[in-house]
């Protein structure tokens, strides 16, 4: 993501209550942002192919989160979760995501926050790497745990770590190893696309009485002009093993 006439930023907060609206804030400034953040904009040519789309569009709004379809998603969220305990981990930090539809088996690092408050995404130069929003749950833990990445990067020179992403569907699986020696298996719940004007915070940064898992790229079509691509993929999953 690149450049943007709006630079301000909430600062992202804790792990719990309001905060987390502050955090989602802070995400939607940074994901609006073109090329140098989750895209390798100067990489890609009209002959360059665009990356799988989830099926699923989430609502057209304006920006601060309020989209339109969200009761659809938290529907199908609900119906998809059957059984599933609400019962967490204690903290770990996630050390690799795994995600055997994609072919996925990357590393991932810890992220926080810039000095304007929005949050880090790993450099274009490790655009094979994940990244994990460390002052938010870790994988496992009650609430959202939310990774990001690249989903091509110039600097690598072709695709990155999420550049299929779209292509994952409900019950697929995603297996995320922690740094206490443990795994965790989420369970896709939906995969959509927003436009990055109207990301949905609260989907992604707000509440969870599970341990749910979002995971977050570029997608949609490529703006040429302004140097990176117009929506957002994100996965919803929640633990499951």
């Amino acid at each position: 993501m690149g450049p943007s006439p709006d630079v301000t930023a909430t600062p992202a907060g804790g792990r719990h209550g309001k905060p987390w609206r502050a955090a989602g804030a802070a995400v939607v400034v940074l994901l609006a942002m073109a090329g140098a953040g989750m895209v390798g904009a100067s990489m890609h040519t009209a002959a360059t192919p665009h990356p799988p789309q989830p099926l699923h569009q989430g609502g057209r709004a304006g920006a601060g989160g309020t989209v339109g379809g969200q009761g659809v998603l938290d529907a199908d969220t609900k119906a998809a979760d059957g059984g599933r305990t609400a019962t967490g981990l204690a903290r770990a930090a996630p050390t690799i995501i795994s995600i055997p539809r994609i072919k996925v088996d990357a590393p991932i690092m810890t992220l926080g926050t810039n000095p304007d408050g929005t949050v880090q995404v790993p450099p274009l130069e490790q655009a094979m790497n994940a990244g994990w929003y460390s002052p938010g749950p870790s994988p496992g833990e009650i609430g959202n745990a939310v990774l990001v990445g690249h989903v091509d990067s110039a600097k690598i020179g072709g695709p990155a770590v999420f550049y299929s992403l779209g292509a994952l569907q409900p019950g697929d699986t995603i297996e995320v190893a922690r740094a206490d020696g443990g795994r965790v298996t989420f369970t896709v719940d939906d995969v959509r696309s927003y436009p990055k004007t109207a990301f949905p915070t609260e989907l992604v940064y707000g509440p969870n009485d599970r341990a749910g898992l979002r995971v977050v790229t570029c997608g949609g079509q490529f703006d040429q002009a302004a140097g990176s691509y117009v929506d957002n993929v994100i996965v919803f999953a929640t633990m499951t093993g």
